[in-house]
């Protein structure tokens, strides 16, 4: 068999690995602290960030494309080239789906950024299944090495960009992606050999370099577009600081971590309209399937935060957790009832249901509670 040679235009190469590298921090910067929004808003960002990354994916495997030198004339089976794009934007979808609308383990966020590796993947060799006029061959190490380089690195740039979401750690994402995409088409280019082919079988209409090159045009000033508008995020300053409580004697003024618990609101739905409710308004929260419910003295309201993402921000603001699925503000209780193994927590507002205190729960909460000015406890 008769490999036929080729190289890359150099230019083309490093305004491919741009791509992608915007891609990744647009997509990444859009998934941004959903949990303060309502579903529908999610909704829509999820869609954003997955044609943002699955586009990326695509805008930076074609640029590369634009940038194969062949001596042989080859063009693209515009519906197959189509197909590719659908493909990455739909699996990366799923990957942040799991990451948004279940219950966000170790497990999930691994599994998301194996499925992320996969439709990269999936992207590049549909999409290389559209040349016409030659054909790729493949080797199995490089089909090997780009796959595992693939997945390692979403993997590795999801559970970044997850553990924490910090402007730091979706930098750090972002290059990780932008590794990933880049390196695993260069990888699997690096394996594959071509071979001219004289007649071919065509799915949808021809689409030369010229037509293609519109096509990626389009998609990468979109992306970089949408990069534009995310980067403000970064730019803009947090406003200034309500009246709040000051913790163990901090000021609030001079300490960070102070200060953002005390400009901390939780997001709630009222009447399909979002309403913001400061923590010390709040009795208790109750996890409702994948979202939790509020209860204040006059409301009961619905909130985006899994109860994971409600402990991790309301424990340091105070909150006590007397049950898996239970959050309390001790400053609203008013009497703590243990019998055996079991106990509750009543509240100053009496029309608020009691809130159970897990067996493991007991001692501590007691002991919390006989310190809280206004709460009595009963054996």
């Amino acid at each position: 068999m008769q490999f036929l040679d080729f190289s890359h235009n150099p230019m083309l190469v490093v305004f491919a690995c741009a791509v992608a590298f915007v891609a990744g921090f647009t997509g990444l910067t859009l998934t941004r602290n959903l949990s303060e929004k309502t579903e529908s808003q999610r909704k829509v960002a999820i869609a954003l960030a997955a044609v943002s990354l699955g586009g990326g994916i695509w805008s930076m495997h074609f640029v590369a494309m634009l940038g194969l030198q062949l001596p042989i004339l080859f063009y693209y089976d515009a519906a197959i080239t189509l197909a590719s794009a659908l493909l990455a934007i739909l699996i990366v979808g799923m990957a942040l789906i799991v990451l948004h609308f279940l219950e966000r383990t170790p497990f999930a966020i691994l599994a998301s950024g194996a499925l992320v590796g996969v439709g990269v993947l999936a992207m590049h060799y549909v999409g290389m299944a559209g040349l016409r006029l030659c054909r790729a061959v493949y080797s199995l190490p490089g089909v090997a090495l780009s796959s595992i380089v693939a997945t390692a690195l979403c993997m590795l740039a999801v559970w970044v960009a997850y553990q924490h979401r910090n402007n730091r750690n979706i930098l750090l994402a972002t290059l990780c992606f932008g590794v990933a995409v880049s390196s695993v088409h260069f990888l699997a280019m690096a394996g594959t050999g071509f071979v001219e082919i004289p007649t071919t079988t065509d799915f949808g209409p021809a689409m030369n370099n010229e037509v293609l090159a519109i096509g990626v045009i389009l998609s990468s000033f979109v992306i970089f577009g949408a990069c534009i508008w995310v980067s403000t995020t970064y730019l803009v300053k947090s406003g200034p600081i309500g009246v709040a409580q000051t913790i163990a004697g901090s000021d609030p003024r001079t300490d960070p971590q102070i200060a953002e618990l005390s400009a901390l609101q939780i997001p709630c739905e009222r009447d399909s309209r979002k309403v913001f409710v400061a923590p010390s308004e709040v009795a208790f929260v109750r996890a409702d399937g994948h979202y939790t419910q509020i209860y204040t003295a006059a409301d009961r309201l619905f909130c985006a935060w899994p109860i994971t993402e409600a402990t991790k921000r309301l424990l340091p603001a105070g909150f006590l957790q007397t049950h898996r699925s239970y959050l309390v503000n001790p400053r609203q209780v008013s009497r703590f009832e243990r019998t055996k193994d079991k106990g509750r927590c009543t509240f100053k507002v009496a029309d608020l249901p009691p809130v159970p205190v897990s067996r493991s729960k007991l001692k501590d909460i007691q002991h919390v509670l006989s310190s809280e000015p206004g709460a009595t406890g009963a054996a």
